[in-house]
């Protein structure tokens, strides 16, 4: 769901209409924190009408991202006069088709790129250990806690016997 319902931005683009004022004075009557939003909602308005502002979740065809990318460099349009005329969502999405069509070639944009990569995982898995292999770890840590423990004691013993039994002053 969109931050701005539809009706909010038709509300925006009519007083735009009526009163004539720029963007940035626009985005401040109405409180909106970013001028370019409105700006974008006024081209795509201008260009496709009240489709233009809505924003549906559209999964593009493979031919539909390389006719977009050779499109926008026939015509020499930027990233967002691109995304304006095809009504897209956002620009950034051409410029990413245009970045895979350009490092991998045109078949790579027929590709699903959807989603977390499936050789990629977030944590390697831990081996499960047999009941012996477990219970013998667990018998080696016990039998080192307890060397260890030894050692500490023995330290302490001799550091109590080489003390000098009265101080120097």
């Amino acid at each position: 769901m969109s931050k701005y319902s539809k009706e909010f931005k038709l509300e925006v683009i009519e007083y735009y209409e009526k009163n004539h004022i720029g963007c940035g004075e626009l985005a401040e009557h109405f409180r909106i924190p970013n001028r370019s939003v409105v700006r974008w909602w006024i081209k795509n308005y201008q260009e496709h009408g009240i489709n233009g502002l809505i924003r549906n979740n559209i999964k593009y065809s493979g031919e539909f991202k390389q006719n977009v990318v050779e499109y926008m460099h026939k015509n020499h349009l930027s990233l967002n006069e691109t995304a304006a005329y095809f009504n897209l969502g956002n620009h950034n999405v051409v410029g990413k088709w245009e970045r895979i069509y350009y490092e991998k070639g045109p078949q790579a944009l027929y590709k699903e790129r959807r989603g977390r990569n499936k050789n990629m995982s977030s944590k390697p898995r831990k081996k499960k250990l047999s009941k012996e292999n477990e219970e013998d770890l667990i018998e080696e840590v016990q039998r080192l806690r307890m060397e260890n423990a030894y050692l500490k004691k023995l330290q302490a013993l001799i550091q109590e016997r080489t003390k000098p039994k009265h101080p120097k002053k």
